[in-house]
């Protein structure tokens, strides 16, 4: 199991219906990977004024993807949109690591990344375009094999996700690709 993937969930809620998926995704994965979550809560606001000296959370976050092969992003919509604080700790990652030359290399630089998303109401599409556009401008490389799944409508008083046979089998290929293309 040399492979490691980090999975950052954009709801800092534990029950959530993305957490719920990603553990699907763990699952899934099994004995393929050392799946890590990573805890970015704490990041603060991006500020330049906060980036000399190197914010601990931030370091600690940095530390994070170093160490892993791969990351996949389990994503709320939130407004159509990626949520504020996933876009935020990607602002954050997706600084040169020398600030003397704000074009050079990122933490994120060249790693694989891929994301799903479950999504109430409106289809998981929406946030997709946005990671399609943002993860290659930060210079990212996108496994283009998105899972978006809906909330089953009695999860709102259950609590618990429901994911068909169907978006499992999209999820298990998810993972295949992103397994694969870790070892390019």
């Amino acid at each position: 199991m040399s492979k490691r993937i980090l999975f950052i969930v954009g709801s800092f809620s534990e029950g959530s219906f993305n957490r719920q998926l990603a553990k699907k995704a763990e699952e899934i994965i099994g004995d393929r990977a050392h799946v890590s979550y990573l805890d970015y809560e704490r990041v603060p606001l991006f500020n330049q004024d906060l980036e000399m000296p190197v914010h601990p959370e931030v370091a600690h976050a940095r530390e994070e993807i170093q160490e892993a092969d791969a990351i996949w992003i389990f994503s709320p919509v939130y407004n159509y949109a990626i949520p504020g604080v996933v876009k935020n700790l990607l602002d954050w990652l997706s600084r040169a690591l020398d600030l003397s030359n704000p074009t050079g290399p990122s933490v994120l630089q060249d790693k694989v990344v891929t994301v799903s998303s479950v999504a109430n109401g409106v289809s998981s599409e929406e946030v997709f375009k946005d990671y399609r556009s943002l993860l290659p401008f930060i210079r990212m490389n996108l496994v283009d094999q998105l899972t978006g799944v809906p909330i089953n409508p009695e999860a709102w008083e259950t609590g618990i996700l429901e994911v068909s046979e169907e978006k499992l089998a999209e999820l298990s290929n998810q993972a295949n690709a992103l397994l694969s293309a870790c070892d390019n």
